[in-house]
């Protein structure tokens, strides 16, 4: 059983705030600031260049690419880390087409995120009519398996509506019908429960900023399933992906298994600060998680529904189907949601009326929920979001 009293001592959380972002970025492990100060000193600041080999530098990605797959239902060995959630979309989509060569399609859905659509054009755009981009709405996707998709494109859990595919369900039907599959968990990893082993996922990719706390511009990681792992030729033949790179050959081969998923050097700093966050999710039970999760979900819609009904749900009513997050739309949503951060109420919006608010047991209470709740009704019934600095619109929202 999960000790959340346990887990929320292991966050920095600010005084007076109640942070319902972890869904964007999560906050910051208590043991971070010491372990990137041991790292800079006694591993960067003593041993330099042989700190790759001493602290075992070149060994992160896989290390830490292990323990997420606990997380995410992988067998070890298949999940790698590094680079930037695109560059492992990219990779991803690249392999699946060219172990499809004969289909073309890439089937993706309008709820996906952006990001992973714009990796796909790109990879279209380059290779021409030899590959197509075609985007249904999410709830069509399982019409729009046909004899002609090469490859399947989906986030697991929606980033604006919190809607949830059924892995198992897709994957098993686009297999049937000769396609692979590609999940994204950016909403998923640390959120739900995944088992990417038992749905028979061909790929799988994600990042580590939002619920896994990794910090601001933390690593991806990438899964190959072990049927695929051997055969899948990177369209990005980075030097860590060579399996020799301190040969320097000038012709690449590629490592074995999911090592030739790699491609840049390691971001050792980063990878550090996620060991941090991994401490604390190794202690973790992903099936507490959702209990608590939909608990305090549910709870959260009730309060909001019962005091401010102006604000309509966007996300699906259905637990089951809803991930670890709670979307409202709302006329002026975005200067409501900058008077309530404005207030110690920590959500974010999404265009054009969505109202976010993630919700990570690991530190979020229902005393939390009810004083959020609270806060918004009070913004609400007093207009006071209707002030000039609530309207601008920030860079980031």
């Amino acid at each position: 059983m999960t000790d959340f009293t346990w887990t929320r001592k292991q966050f920095h959380l600010p005084m007076g705030m109640i942070y319902l972002d972890g869904n964007s970025l999560g906050p910051m492990p208590k043991a971070a600031p010491a372990r990137i100060d041991a790292m800079l000193r006694a591993e960067w600041g003593e041993q330099l260049i042989t700190g790759w080999n001493a602290s075992g530098w070149m060994a992160q990605p896989r290390s830490l690419g292990d323990r997420i797959a606990r997380l995410i239902g992988a067998e070890k060995g298949h999940v790698v880390m590094g680079d930037t959630l695109s560059i492992k979309v990219y990779q991803a989509l690249a392999a699946a087409l060219q172990l499809r060569p004969d289909r073309r399609v890439i089937l993706s859905d309008t709820g996906n995120f952006p990001s992973d659509l714009y990796m796909a054009q790109g990879l279209v755009k380059l290779l021409g009519d030899r590959a197509e981009l075609r985007v249904v709405k999410p709830q069509d996707v399982a019409d729009n398996i046909t004899e002609d998709v090469a490859v399947t494109l989906l986030t697991e859990v929606d980033y604006r509506t919190g809607r949830m595919h059924d892995m198992a369900a897709l994957t098993a039907l686009a297999q049937n019908k000769g396609a692979l599959t590609i999940w994204d968990l950016a909403h998923s990893a640390g959120a739900i429960p995944v088992d990417l082993a038992g749905a028979q996922a061909d790929f799988a990719v994600g990042c580590t900023y939002k619920y896994l706390n990794g910090g601001p511009g933390a690593p991806a990681f990438i899964y190959v399933a072990p049927r695929h792992a051997d055969v899948v030729d990177p369209a990005l033949a980075g030097w860590l992906g060579h399996a020799k790179p301190f040969d320097f050959s000038r012709d690449y081969t590629p490592g074995a298994g999911v090592e030739r998923m790699r491609v840049g050097t390691p971001p050792v700093v980063q990878m550090t600060l996620l060991e941090t966050a991994l401490d604390i999710w190794d202690r973790v039970d992903m099936a507490d998680v959702r209990r608590q999760s939909i608990a305090l979900c549910e709870d959260f819609i009730e309060r909001v529904e019962a005091e401010c009904p102006q604000l309509k749900l966007f996300s699906p009513r259905d637990a089951t189907r809803r991930g670890s997050q709670v979307s409202f739309r709302a006329e002026n949503g975005y200067a409501i949601m900058q008077a309530l951060i404005a207030d110690g109420v920590i959500g974010d919006f999404r265009a054009p009326d969505v109202m976010r608010f993630g919700f990570c047991p690991l530190y979020i209470t229902h005393d939390d929920v009810e004083e959020a709740v609270s806060v918004l009704t009070r913004i609400l019934r007093g207009a006071l979001w209707d002030k000039p600095e609530f309207l601008q619109r920030k860079a980031v929202t």
